[in-house]
């Protein structure tokens, strides 16, 4: 009888999610209170778009050569750690096989069980590494373009998130009347950024949706008001 065959579908884009979340999150809430901030102060939508514009820029470029250090530094210490793994499964083999077979003891196998494979391993110093480096260490070797990847996507989607709160204040003449619309779209915004933060990363997506409005109104309404009380 023939059997439908077993497919199994895992999200792999949580590098690229947790881009997009850094950016897009500093995005909406920073500019946004800035705009707010200004609007307790100002009724002149030119000062606050420039100012917004200039914000979002640094920000943007800020963020991203950020997540370019990160991920620059996230393959220069998997590099340094498998060269120190290479050099240990060549000049101190006897350790490292104990090592492996500690790995396999953790899963539950008895040493005798794991002996093939540890003698396997033994023949195989490039296989070893590999498998020092994911089961001892827990590190997957990085994608090459990770850095450059991670800090476009930051800036990229800090620009766009920037672009929310500050884009009512493109359009409306007063900067009271901008502020008004720039709440409700922004709120709308974090609102859903939240939910589907929340989907992707597990969480529950309107406890994230929640706590998402909570933080960005609260930094958008504490520089409102200090702004409206200096001025």
């Amino acid at each position: 009888m023939p059997q439908t065959p077993h497919i199994e579908r895992h999200f792999t884009g949580s590098e690229m999610v947790r881009d997009i979340v850094i950016g897009m999150s500093d995005g909406l809430t920073v500019p946004f209170a800035l705009a707010a901030g200004l609007s307790g102060a100002i009724d002149s939508t030119n000062i606050i778009v420039t100012a917004g514009l200039a914000e979002i820029a640094a920000g943007s470029i800020a963020m991203g050569l950020g997540g370019y250090m990160a991920g620059k530094s996230d393959a220069e210490h998997y590099f340094s750690e498998r060269a120190r793994e290479a050099a240990e499964v060549r000049d101190k083999a006897d350790i490292e096989a104990g090592e492996v077979a500690e790995v396999f003891e953790s899963y539950g196998l008895t040493i005798e069980e794991s002996k093939p494979v540890v003698d396997a391993l033994r023949q195989r110093p490039q296989a070893w590494v590999n498998f020092m480096m994911r089961f001892e260490l827990g590190l997957e070797k990085p994608d090459p373009k990770r850095a450059v990847v991670s800090a476009g996507t930051i800036a990229g989607a800090y620009i766009a998130g920037g672009f929310i709160p500050l884009g009512p204040y493109l359009i409306l003449p007063t900067a009271s009347m901008a502020l008004t619309v720039s709440v409700i779209t922004t709120l709308i915004a974090l609102a859903i950024f939240g939910y589907i933060k929340g989907y992707f990363t597990g969480a529950p997506p309107l406890r994230s949706a929640s706590q998402t409005v909570l933080i960005g109104g609260l930094a958008a309404a504490v520089a409102f008001m200090i702004a409206r009380v200096i001025s």
